[in-house]
Formats: structure tokens, C-alpha cells, sequence
């Protein structure tokens, strides 16, 4: 079994409502922090983890994605970067007809990922990190504990457990890190079985794509990636890792700007 983590998913079919009416014509992912989209940062994390697949499940309606991973006829000092990253790794496009949750995005990969895990990032949860970026950290705890999935958490106030997928911890294996029971999605503040939760960090084990086909859709329709974890969980084979960094969340205003002020005070400019 390989420990290395060659292939990354990327779920950006969804509309981005939240920042309408901006988003009714640019993808949500192409929104800027400072002069580099949010996909773009994504893209870049997981390659610095050795992710060379890049797998993106988009909708039709975001052509603007695929475009800004193609090669420009004339070049620019400033895209050289990029250009290089277009030209080193292989971008796969996978159209998702309907958007029915986390899990029903990743199971559209099934047939794209050979290796023996995976990485998803999730380019709304934008994180700055000092040394190691959190898929690479994520890598490390995954090559000492091979075939379990790791998911990235961070301590989320109070007010806002509602709002996130929430761990239950089994045991804890070292300082920051916690076998699981299992996750508890959007749970009741007085019903939350931690304060920590989930962020939109996975590595991801191939077996999980057999545990989606068989999860049964949530009331809205949605098959969650937490439903099949909790299964996994049970297995003792999910470990939960919080993460070395800071992370805003960009499907909101109020963390995209406060995204964008403290990228430029960290002097992160593309």
C-alpha cells in the first residue's frame, strides 16, 4: 500500500449563492484573495502535497474554471507560475448534472482515482499556514497511519457548532490528534459531542467510494461525506487532525474580506 497522496479532489460545482449577484457570472472559486482566485490557492496546496491529478467536479455552467487552467497563446511574467502548474499536472473535468452534497461530488471521481487515498480540498476554506500547508501536514499523519482517513478540524466557537460537522472522539493519539466515534452533522449546541469540527480538508481512503454508493440520502436529498465517515469511523479507521494554520471561511463575506485583509498584512501577494 502507497502512502503517497498523488491525487486531489475539488468540489466546485456549487452556485455561490451567497455572493450573488457576483456569482450569477464568476464562479465562486474565481473569486480573488488579492490578485490569485480562491482555486487557484487550492490547486497550489495540493500540488505543493505531491497531488499531480487534479480532479475538478464542476457544472456547465462554470466554464471560467476550466478556462483559467488552460495555456495562454501569449505569456505573462506574472503567469508564469501558473503556467507551469497547468503544463506539470494532469487536470481532469467531471461535469456534476445535480449538486446533491459533499459525498455525491466525490463519488463522481470513482473512476479517476487509482491510488490508495486521495485528497479533497475544499477552495471555500481558505487557510494560511507558516511552513507546511494543511494537506502536506495531513500527508504526514497519513503516512504514520496508512489506510485510515484523516480529516482537518479546528475549534469553532460555541454559536457556531450548528453550522459544521462535528467529531466525537474515541481516543486521542498524540497532541492534536483524536481517533473518532464518529461525526455529527450540524448538531444542537446542547447536543454536540465536541467543539471541534470538520473544515473542508479530507484524505480520504479508496473504500469510501463503495460506502457513498450504499449511503442513504440525508432529507434534502444530499448524500454527506459524513454519513460514509461514520462508518469508517465505527472501523476505528478515522482520525481527526487539528491543524497548524488559519482558516477563513470564503463561502461567507464577512471571511472573504477578512480573508483578504489578513493575506495582505501577511504579505502573501500573488
Amino acid at each position: 500500500m502507497s502512502n503517497f497522496i498523488d491525487t486531489c479532489i475539488f468540489p466546485v460545482a456549487g452556485k455561490g449563492s451567497r455572493f450573488y449577484p457576483v456569482t450569477k457570472s464568476v464562479p465562486k472559486e474565481l473569486l480573488p484573495v488579492l490578485a490569485k482566485p480562491l482555486i487557484h490557492y487550492a490547486v497550489d496546496e495540493a500540488v505543493a502535497a505531491s497531488a499531480k491529478n487534479l480532479i475538478l467536479i464542476t457544472s456547465e455552467n462554470k466554464p471560467a474554471i476550466r478556462h483559467y487552467f488552460s495555456e495562454n497563446e501569449k505569456s505573462h511574467k506574472k503567469l508564469k507560475k501558473l503556467e507551469a502548474t497547468i503544463s506539470d499536472n494532469n487536470f481532469i473535468y467531471i461535469n456534476q448534472e445535480k449538486q446533491l452534497g459533499l459525498g455525491h461530488a466525490i463519488l463522481q471521481a470513482n473512476d479517476y482515482v487509482l491510488s490508495d487515498a486521495f485528497g479533497v480540498i475544499l477552495p471555500d476554506d481558505f487557510c494560511l499556514t507558516t511552513g507546511d500547508n494543511v494537506l502536506q501536514q495531513m500527508a504526514k499523519v497519513y503516512s504514520k497511519y496508512p489506510g485510515h482517513c484523516i480529516v482537518g478540524i479546528e475549534e469553532v466557537a460555541k454559536e457556531n457548532i450548528p453550522n459544521y460537522g462535528v467529531i466525537s472522539i474515541e481516543s486521542e493519539l498524540a497532541k492534536n490528534l483524536y481517533r473518532l466515534k464518529g461525526l455529527v452533522e450540524k448538531p444542537e449546541i446542547e447536543k454536540a459531542p465536541s467543539n471541534l469540527a470538520v473544515i473542508g480538508r479530507y484524505i480520504l481512503t479508496k473504500d469510501i467510494f463503495e460506502i457513498i454508493k450504499h449511503t442513504s440520502k440525508s432529507v434534502l436529498g444530499e448524500i454527506q461525506i459524513t454519513s460514509a465517515l461514520n462508518i469508517l469511523a465505527q472501523q476505528g479507521k478515522v482520525i481527526a487532525y487539528k491543524f497548524t494554520g488559519e482558516r477563513f471561511d470564503c463561502g461567507s463575506v464577512e471571511g472573504y474580506v477578512k480573508a483578504n485583509v489578513r493575506t495582505l498584512k501577511n504579505e502573501q501577494f500573488f
